[in-house]
């Protein structure tokens, strides 16, 4: 029986870092004279954003911040959604702004994000902290990238003088996920949907993080023995009884056999998200 892999619990980690969050919150509120604030604005009734956004109220809460979150129906337009942004920026009770993503096809969602004040940015996604980020600047970071580096800290899993390749080069996970290994003295390749001989790259990699969206994509013949592998890929999948349910990229039975670590889907990546999301809104309000 070949040795499994070390699961990389993310779920348990985002619990530790939220205890520290709510003692954090606790110690600093006397000062302040109130608790941080993050609003989640949120367009229309996808399921999944639904689920998404009722999962970080509840983390918010449980920290002890105060949620100022709003739905607004799915017709709302560009016009008032840019003025309950500003809105927001002027209120001082809020610390973190994050706009639910996908938006309604007739709404422009780079505005959006762009139209939030760079302090405020609770995702890590703004231009302006993109490029603290690229200059290796303090600034907010990207959520998931920034939760899979909590997560390689925790395991000691030191990325310096590693090769680290990443599957995916979206600006939500790939491009900030390379820079922040990169900034961590990793030597770093970017693959992707054009690289031609993908288990070629991926068999050289220390530490693998797919992040494409394609079920099953890494195989354990693609996966270098004792690497970590730190699966983003979210994807629904129906099963054979008629009931769907969450899996990452890798073919995780079949990896977990290789790799020296791995993180699963669901339970890895997908908890430290929003605890980065918190320590983001934290990290906000803590500023002078």
């Amino acid at each position: 029986m070949p040795q499994l892999a070390k699961l990389l619990d993310g779920k348990a980690l985002a619990q530790k870092i939220q205890a520290e969050l709510s003692q954090q919150i606790q110690t600093h509120q006397a000062v302040k004279g109130r608790p941080p604030g993050l609003a989640v604005l949120m367009v229309g009734d996808n399921p999944a954003s639904a689920a998404y956004v009722r999962n970080k109220e509840r983390s918010c809460a449980n920290v002890g911040m105060v949620s100022f979150g709003r739905h607004f129906p799915a017709e709302t337009t560009q016009a008032e959604l840019t003025a309950t942004i500003e809105e927001l920026n002027q209120d001082d009770r809020v610390d973190g702004i994050l706009v639910q993503l996908p938006l309604p096809d007739h709404l422009d969602s780079v505005a959006l994000l762009n139209q939030i004040h760079p302090d405020k940015d609770a995702d890590g996604l703004h231009p302006v902290n993109l490029g603290r980020l690229v200059r290796g600047e303090p600034g907010l970071r990207s959520c998931t990238p920034a939760g899979v580096m909590r997560m390689l800290q925790e395991y000691e899993i030191a990325p310096q003088g590693k090769h680290a390749v990443v599957v995916g080069r979206s600006i939500l996970v790939g491009k900030p996920m390379s820079l922040l290994l990169l900034e961590a003295n990793a030597t770093v390749t970017i693959a992707h949907s054009k690289t031609p001989d993908l288990r070629a790259i991926t068999r050289t990699a220390d530490i693998l993080i797919p992040a494409v969206g394609r079920p099953g994509l890494i195989t354990a013949d693609m996966v270098k023995p004792g690497a970590a592998v730190i699966d983003v890929g979210i994807n629904r999948i129906m099963t054979d009884d008629g009931k769907s349910r969450l899996v990452g990229d890798v073919d995780f039975e079949d990896v977990q056999t290789v790799a020296g670590w791995l993180a699963p889907v669901p339970g890895g990546v997908g908890p430290m998200t929003v605890a980065m999301l918190l320590c983001n809104t934290v990290q906000s309000y803590l500023q002078p």
